[in-house]
């Protein structure tokens, strides 16, 4: 049995007619596979050390979304538990009002509630700066501040508008004891609305047919893609009637002989503040560090509002927030704004 030795002088090969024929080359092919070899590891390693990275960066990534969640709920913990001695306690109203939103009923009303609860809580301020919104969430706070200020009836509840306070936000701030205002701040716009559109001569116009089937006679009412008939205006304009009977009712209640209404009192105008003042909408001009320091006499103010920390941003779930959305732009919904 025989091998082969490189280093060995070799004759060289015949060809098929007599020519010598190439001797076979084993260094150079040899050479390029070590080559090749080096290079796949290279490209290996150097993937293996980048995929390493990246899971170094997402466990990093997540640790500090976990420590930033931690902390967020601890600070807000300890917030809470901070005694406090005497101080004019604040709940911001801010934006529109409506549901998930930190100016629905839910989170103003525990606001209100954690301040009545604090002893060293001399009254509440209500800093109100919103256009408008459901006269539900606006109603649902109304009914706790009257609920409290029974249980409470030392502690007194002072609205502060600053650029809006129109419709539900009015709504809102005539519960309070007294209401301040801005000169050029505007204020009112007692009434309702219902707001939608209209789409049945644009889809005759695109030959769109639209097929509705309902079980009940009503069940469409309103619906954006159907004519609007006599009938449905008429029912959609009285519920809007006993909803605006109700508004001006509580504005009624809550304003008392201050008010000097007008035939224009509860017709949807709004007026700056200091005409808002000289028709008994609201009381007086101020800020709220000039109520706190000069009408409560506890100048130090401690901020109540209900807050949407890091955590609860991230758990926000989008898909809700889109068809909220989408339900928003199609259909109509009772709002004050």
């Amino acid at each position: 049995m025989s091998s082969y030795d490189p280093n060995a002088p070799h004759e060289p090969t015949l060809g098929p007619r007599g020519s010598t024929a190439a001797a076979p080359a084993p260094l150079a092919a040899t050479a390029i596979d070590t080559k090749l070899i080096e290079q796949f590891a290279r490209s290996y390693m150097k993937e293996r050390r980048s995929d390493r990275r990246w899971r170094i960066f997402i466990r990093l990534l997540w640790l500090g979304l976990f420590a930033l969640f931690v902390w967020a709920l601890f600070n807000e913990q300890r917030k809470g538990a901070v005694p406090t001695g005497p101080h004019t306690a604040l709940v911001v109203v801010q934006g529109e009002i409506a549901g998930e939103t930190l100016a629905s009923a839910e989170a103003v009303v525990a606001g209100l509630r954690r301040a009545f609860d604090d002893a060293g809580a001399q009254a509440i301020v209500l800093r109100i700066n919103s256009p408008g919104g459901s006269p539900v969430q606006a109603g649902l706070v109304v009914d706790e501040i009257k609920r409290l200020k029974t249980k409470s009836p030392d502690k007194k509840v002072y609205a502060v508008c600053e650029e809006l306070c129109a419709s539900a936000a009015y709504y809102m701030a005539v519960a309070a004891d007294e209401i301040y205002v801005d000169k050029a701040s505007v204020v009112g716009s007692i009434g309702v609305l219902m707001d939608g559109f209209g789409f049945t001569g644009t889809m005759d116009k695109l030959g769109i047919e639209r097929r509705l089937v309902t079980a009940g006679s009503n069940k469409a009412l309103l619906d954006p893609f159907s004519p609007l008939s006599e009938a449905d205006r008429a029912y959609a304009q009285t519920l809007l009637e006993q909803i605006h009977k109700q508004f001006i009712g509580v504005v009624k209640e809550g304003r008392g002989a201050r008010l000097k209404e007008t035939p224009d009192t509860f017709s949807g105008l709004f007026w700056s503040g200091e005409s808002a003042v000289q028709l008994g909408l609201a009381d007086a001009l101020g800020s709220v560090d000039f109520v706190a320091r000069e009408v409560v006499k506890a100048e130090e103010i401690i901020d109540y509002s209900a807050t949407e920390n890091v955590a609860e941003r991230l758990a926000k779930r989008f898909g809700a927030a889109v068809g909220a959305g989408a339900a928003k732009a199609v259909g109509g919904g009772f709002t004050m704004r």
